[in-house]
């Protein structure tokens, strides 16, 4: 069984930077399109991107394009988010996953192994 763990997450003002990394192992991690989602408390698991498993692809929620970069390295098994120009409403739990396909079906749910989550806290 494939697992994901993230790190990365942290304290950030806001216009700041960080990277989220994550790790699969158990599994062959190139045959996944890999992606992030987050989570603010009380609010449903939004996406956030994805990328396919070429890495020819990436797929941005609106609400990120221009500002947060999604790649994945085969030989490390860790696809990564990088995040510029952060806002304090983006504070959330930042969830890596995988699944079959990327694009569409990723941003609906067509997810089949989730990390355990990693605290991102922009302040304001």
């Amino acid at each position: 069984q494939l697992q994901l763990v993230e790190s990365g997450g942290g304290l950030v003002q806001t216009g700041g930077s960080l990277r989220l990394s994550c790790t699969a192992s158990g599994h062959t991690f190139s045959a996944y399109a890999m992606g992030w989602f987050r989570q603010v408390p009380g609010k449903e698991r939004e996406f956030v991107g994805c990328i396919n498993w070429s890495r020819t692809s990436t797929f941005y929620a609106d609400s990120v394009k221009g500002r947060f970069t999604i790649s994945r390295t085969d030989a490390k098994n860790t696809v990564y988010l990088q995040m510029n120009s952060l806002k304090p409403e983006e504070t959330a739990v930042y969830y890596c996953a995988t699944g079959p396909l990327a694009g569409d079906s990723f941003e609906k749910g067509g997810v089949n192994y989730w990390g355990q989550g990693t605290q991102v806290t922009v302040s304001s």
